[in-house]
């Protein structure tokens, strides 16, 4: 067990703070404290190396979580929960907080499915993992985490189990990240009892009773290189809020650079540092398990905003035709809050109003997308604006409005069994339609095309591919850069595809496994 993370607030440096410029040194910089960067900060200062953290969010504890959306979204998320694709069409829910996206993520944990493993094998050449080399790993995660079967399920679960029962599709219940968890229900902005087992309470005050360094509010520019290795990393202090440089700059100098800032961040800093990149897969690749929504009015309540967001599923879809046949999806409940609710909602005036009226009467489902399994499901790309900032583009191609189509029309389905009156597929050219019947052959007219299915993600995988041959991937299978000595990715940007099922735990497991790794390696 770790003490809490206020008892190391001397190795904490809060950048917004700085007045001068500053130059620190250690063995390792990881750049990104979430789900592979926490992982791997602690294992590495446990092997007695100084570990460096470098992040871009606040110094936040559960003091400061107060289950106010107004107040999460701004200081917990990147562009203040409104990050979207370069179209606009998708909507991109990404942590930027000390301990990353597992700061504010509803704590579902799952292994890669085995079908998706088979995949990577035989298209990617990565048939090292496979279960036996990936179960110790979980396990050793599961442990630090108190990962457990979650069985309190709240009345949008229940709804979610009742409809697959009566359609007799397959349905499971799930594990979560958690210890004396209260079911509040607001794991989306902040866990105010430190019951989710995020990096935030975990790894993180782990690597720092190692006597690990963290800069809060420190912004990586840019990677120095030469001659094949990382000198330095170069960062800029952020004010207060984190939307300004304050003019200050901090040099951070190692033996090992790692990069854990996720599917858009970490491929951004390494275009921003011009390593090299004959693969030309750096920033490409990169998958979002595009996810689509649909609201069912129920006679009694449901009250989305309570209780554990996630703990049943449905994989009755997921594989419906093959790995590489037409697009399967995964079958989640999702917590409604009133500011998302607001925003879910496309309508105005009195007809919204009714909406949100409703809200303790109405069950969210949400279906997520296996995307990069298909030669039509090439994935996004990763741009940097003029100011260096990042951006994806992710085309949707007619590969994945046919699943969403058929996401739709199966989430409608799920509800009207489990007693929905009515059924509100998220798209704006959508109704409130009152039985199964008229939804289906609705759906079935509804024009698939950007900004009018409201599409939104908070899964973001790929950009830094792994692979064993150098000319086809970013990576090597170990996360280490093919050109640059001592540079390493660890985060989910390594996946050549999305993996099928919330990635939380993979990222955990395989950070373990890498960071294992590159303790050795340093260390001889």
């Amino acid at each position: 067990m770790s003490a809490s993370i206020e008892s190391f607030a001397g190795r904490v440096v809060r950048c917004e703070r700085l007045r001068e410029d500053r130059e620190v040194q250690g063995d390792v910089v990881i750049v990104g404290t979430g789900a592979g960067g926490g992982v791997a900060a602690e294992i590495l200062a446990r092997a007695g190396l100084k570990v460096i953290l470098v992040e871009a969010g606040d110094f936040k504890t559960r003091a400061d979580f107060h289950m106010q959306e107004a107040e999460a979204y701004p200081e917990l998320y990147q562009e203040v929960a409104s990050r979207k694709t370069m179209d606009k069409a998708i909507t991109i829910l990404q942590g930027r907080a000390l301990g990353g996206s597992t700061t504010v993520n509803w704590t579902i944990c799952f292994y890669i499915p085995e079908p998706t493993l088979k995949h990577w094998a035989g298209r990617y050449g990565l048939g090292m993992f496979d279960e036996q080399e990936l179960s110790p790993w979980y396990e050793e995660m599961e442990k630090r985490l108190r990962v457990q079967l979650w069985t309190r399920h709240n009345p949008s679960n229940l709804a979610l189990q009742r409809g697959a029962k009566k359609l007799n599709w397959k349905h499971e219940i799930a594990h979560r990240n958690v210890h004396n968890c209260r079911s509040l229900g607001y794991c989306g902005t902040g866990c105010p009892v430190d019951a989710k087992q995020s990096m935030l309470i975990t790894t993180i005050p782990g690597a720092l009773q190692k006597g690990a360094m963290l800069l809060t509010r420190c912004r990586a520019d840019r990677l120095k290189w030469k001659d094949g290795r990382v000198e330095m990393l170069e960062c800029s202090a952020l004010d207060s809020k984190g939307s300004d440089t304050t003019g200050v700059r901090i040099r951070v100098r190692a033996r090992h650079f790692v990069v854990a800032g996720g599917g858009i961040e970490s491929p951004a800093l390494l275009m921003r540092s011009q390593v090299p990149d004959p693969s030309a897969l750096l920033g490409r690749r990169t998958f979002l398990h595009l996810t689509a929504g649909s609201a069912a009015m129920m006679s009694e309540r449901i009250d989305p905003y309570y209780g554990a967001p996630q703990s049943v599923y449905s994989n009755e879809f997921l594989w419906r035709d093959g790995v590489d046949g037409e697009v399967g999806y995964k079958m989640e409940t999702a917590p409604l809050h009133p500011v998302l609710a607001a925003t879910a909602f496309k309508a105005w005036g009195q007809a919204h109003a009714g909406f949100m009226h409703q809200i303790p009467h109405i069950q969210p489902l949400i279906a997520l997308l296996r995307d990069g399994f298909h030669e039509d499901s090439p994935g996004g790309r990763v741009h940097l604006r003029d100011d260096g900032t990042a951006v994806l583009d992710y085309p949707i191609t007619d590969y994945l409005w046919r699943g969403a189509r058929a996401a739709f029309a199966s989430m409608a389905e799920l509800q009207f069994a489990a007693g929905a009156n009515k059924v509100l597929p998220l798209h704006s050219d959508a109704r409130l339609y009152g039985n199964w019947k008229q939804a289906r052959k609705a759906i079935a007219d509804l024009p698939m095309q950007p900004l009018h299915a409201q599409l939104f993600s908070a899964h973001v995988m790929g950009g830094c591919m792994m692979g064993p041959d150098p000319e086809r991937s970013v990576v090597d299978t170990d996360g280490n850069h093919h050109q640059i000595e001592n540079l390493s990715v660890i985060d989910g940007s390594l996946f050549p595809t999305s993996i099928g099922a919330n990635p939380s735990m993979p990222i955990y497991a395989l950070a373990a496994r890498q960071a294992s790794r590159l303790a050795k390696r340093i260390r001889s």
